[in-house]
């Protein structure tokens, strides 16, 4: 069993993902996707069984035909191959071509089956008396019909392979183009990174073949290369495997960077933020959040720091001051900011400040908090991140916090702003 562990790991790892999926495949057999990505999944699982030399040995003994299993294998790998093309030809087409995606298909198709049956009988034309389960390959390079049937093999596996890469590597220069990296969505960032994995696992399985045609070639010229094969069989399963990640990607991907990824992203985005309204202590008798258990997903814990953080701000309003704020923004726009920026400066500066002077028991103002809020909507009206913009803002500013450079006497019920005076309009909300 030791000997084929190489080939039963992945083979249980394939089978455990075929029969979770199994469901799946029964409601949607109809869907020509669903059947190409099981198929994807259960034909390795296969190949890699057939693959193992204890396998290979039973298979022997159980038929009677000596070296069977590596028929097989050749015919699995061949089918898996195409049916690699088939899903990616899916994936690809274009609704409104429908009748040229199942020409194209059914191409593929009777071109894997024209394959299959010449390597069947190339295989009964030959003669393999001796059973070679890790040597099959160079150990018979030189036999009439196996030898034709190898390079038959191998070219189908190559061509397969360099069609794979060329279609994703296509693919993924379309989606390129057509979007911007930052601005990409959740399917297209997956299915971008899927088709990168494929480029790489396409290209493994085309140096798979030519390295196994280049060791056949040498045993033509009189030359012993069969150390390969050993080296080759442990290539094949990693290959095998970037495959089936890149197949799985585009499906799981999108669910991956929605619920994980980009609220992990948004929580570092945070940190200066989120430390700023720890460090502030809130009002005695406040209502707070409970804060998500430990074993909440991202998701739950942005929705938390999100939620307290808008608390945090409508707590201060009264606290705020408009000349921090606009103080801020000018400076930054003189600095070279941009508007987005230079904005989210103001706010962070004027937040800052308030917590400030909310920590001295500085008297509140009903009219601060009022432009406070104003402020705050004009901003979030050209800025859908504008608590990422913030928290950059605190990360960024100079020696310390953005309202530690601001004069006590410049907060609110210290002569700030007194009221009926006539006020500057509110520039955080031009874009």
């Amino acid at each position: 069993m030791q000997d084929g562990a190489n080939y039963y790991i992945p083979a249980a790892v394939l089978g455990l993902a075929v029969l979770v999926k199994s469901p799946a495949l029964v409601r949607g057999w109809r869907d020509p996707t669903v059947r190409a990505v099981n198929a994807l999944l259960l034909l390795p699982c296969a190949g890699f069984l057939f693959s193992a030399p204890p396998t290979v040995t039973a298979v022997n003994r159980i038929t009677g035909v000596s070296n069977l299993s590596a028929l097989l294998v050749h015919c699995i790998m061949t089918a898996y191959a195409c049916a690699s093309l088939v899903l990616l030809v899916h994936w690809r087409a274009d609704p409104a071509e429908s009748v040229r995606t199942r020409r194209c298909v059914r191409a593929w198709k009777a071109g894997c089956a024209v394959v299959i049956a010449a390597l069947v009988g190339l295989f009964i034309l030959g003669d393999v008396p001796l059973e070679r389960p890790r040597d099959f390959d160079t150990y018979y390079a030189t036999t009439p019909f196996v030898s034709e049937m190898l390079v038959l093999y191998l070219l189908a596996y190559v061509a397969a392979g360099v069609a794979t890469t060329g279609l994703c590597w296509s693919w993924m220069r379309d989606i390129g183009r057509k979007a911007d990296p930052e601005e990409r969505t959740a399917l297209e960032t997956s299915l971008w990174v899927g088709l990168l994995v494929l480029v790489v696992g396409g290209l493994g399985n085309v140096i798979f073949g030519l390295v196994k045609l280049t060791a056949i070639a040498a045993r033509w010229a009189g030359r012993d290369w069969d150390a390969l094969n050993g080296v080759l069989s442990h290539f094949m399963s990693a290959s095998g495997t970037v495959i089936g990640v890149g197949l799985l990607v585009p499906a799981y991907g999108p669910g991956l960077i929605d619920r994980v990824w980009r609220p992990l992203l948004s929580l570092a985005a945070l940190r200066p933020l989120w430390r700023l309204v720890r460090r502030s202590r809130p009002t005695p008798g406040r209502t707070m959040f409970l804060p998500p258990s430990w074993y909440a997903g991202p998701e739950q814990v942005l929705l938390y720091r999100m939620t307290t953080i808008h608390d945090w701000m409508l707590e201060l309003g009264g606290h705020c001051s408009d000349a921090v704020r606009e103080r801020a923004y000018r400076e930054s726009r003189v600095r070279g900011a941009g508007e987005r920026e230079a904005v989210a400066a103001g706010l962070a500066a004027m937040f800052t400040a308030a917590g400030d002077a909310r920590a001295r028991e500085a008297p509140a103002s009903a009219e601060e908090g009022v432009l406070a809020a104003a402020a705050v909507r004009a901003a979030e009206a050209g800025d859908r991140d504008l608590l990422g913009s913030i928290s950059r803002a605190l990360a960024v500013e100079p020696g310390a916090d953005p309202g530690r450079r601001t004069p006590v006497r410049e907060h609110v019920g210290e002569g700030a702003h007194p009221r009926g005076a006539p006020r500057r309009p509110l520039r955080s909300g031009r874009r």
